[in-house]
């Protein structure tokens, strides 16, 4: 088994595995697993490190960093994390802390389709999730890897990326769940703000997004501008108060933030197709 004690990585055995095999016996020329590794309890940091092959790395457990020239990032329990060639790394578990590793280091130029199609900014650290099945599929990879035998390194690569390519769709997935989640709570803020004047600085500021960003996402959403949205949300609201107050158009207009009574009633003329006081006397 290819498990040692070093003290300065780990207070835990970890597993180191090197590919020795003869690269000519490889049918899979384009991508090659190197060497990987398993650093339960992982306690060292690297400063200014630099590589010469791709490395993906998955974090089981613990937390700590991961900084580029793009800036520092938090790695925490089921992140993956690119070392790459060309960039300075400074990682590793915070101080007085660990981290539970998972690494495979790749060559081929498979690597570049992967960049190009379907695993972009790759000096991002990226939340696939904590999961057993994806310890479960690495181990299997290193079973194949230690086995020394051509045609099984060669499924391990496979396996491999099979398994990043697994990981990059439920990043996917959860972006694209995080950005329903957050598109919906934007809606429902503007939603309630139907009593105040529009303040688009407001919200943008709320939500931590430009005000150029808040009306793609509105119109993206609705199919209308931020400001004819926002327009179509108060006469909805104009509709109940007139079918279910007593309160006066002017009333209904002030508490919806129109000081303008009659700019109100043209906007709401415009959009529900009758003056408000022929709508409440029509429906009601």
């Amino acid at each position: 088994m290819p498990t040692i004690m070093d003290y300065m990585i780990s207070p835990l055995p970890i597993r180191l595995f090197d590919c020795m095999v003869d690269r000519s016996k490889l049918r899979l020329k384009s991508l090659t697993i190197t060497n990987a590794g398993h650093l339960p309890g992982r306690t060292m940091q690297r400063a200014n490190a630099r590589f010469e092959r791709w490395a993906f790395v998955y974090i089981g457990a613990g937390r700590g960093y991961y900084e580029t020239s793009a800036g520092r990032q938090v790695v925490e329990a089921g992140s993956l994390f690119c070392l790459f060639p060309g960039e300075i790394f400074q990682y590793g578990p915070d101080s007085d802390g660990y981290w539970d590793e998972y690494y495979f280091t790749l060559e081929g130029e498979r690597i570049q389709e992967w960049m190009a199609h379907w695993f972009e900014q790759p000096e991002l650290v990226k939340k696939v999730g904590v999961d057993d099945t994806l310890v479960t599929k690495m181990e299997l990879i290193f079973q194949l890897i230690e086995s020394g035998i051509p045609a099984n390194l060669d499924r391990a690569a496979l396996a491999l990326e099979s398994l990043l390519f697994d990981m990059s769709l439920r990043l996917g997935q959860q972006e694209s769940s995080n950005r329903s989640l957050f598109v919906h709570k934007l809606i429902d803020d503007l939603v309630s703000s139907v009593y105040q004047p529009l303040d688009s600085e407001a919200v943008a500021m709320r939500h931590h997004i430009s005000i150029p960003t808040l009306r793609r996402i509105v119109h993206d959403y609705s199919g209308y501008p931020l400001g004819e949205y926002v327009h179509r949300l108060k006469m909805a609201e104009a509709k109940k108060l007139l079918l279910n107050t007593d309160k006066s158009v002017k009333e209904i207009a002030d508490l919806l933030g129109y000081k303008d009574v009659f700019y109100f009633s043209r906007l709401f003329k415009k959009y529900v197709l009758a003056a408000p006081k022929t709508y409440r006397s029509r429906m009601g």
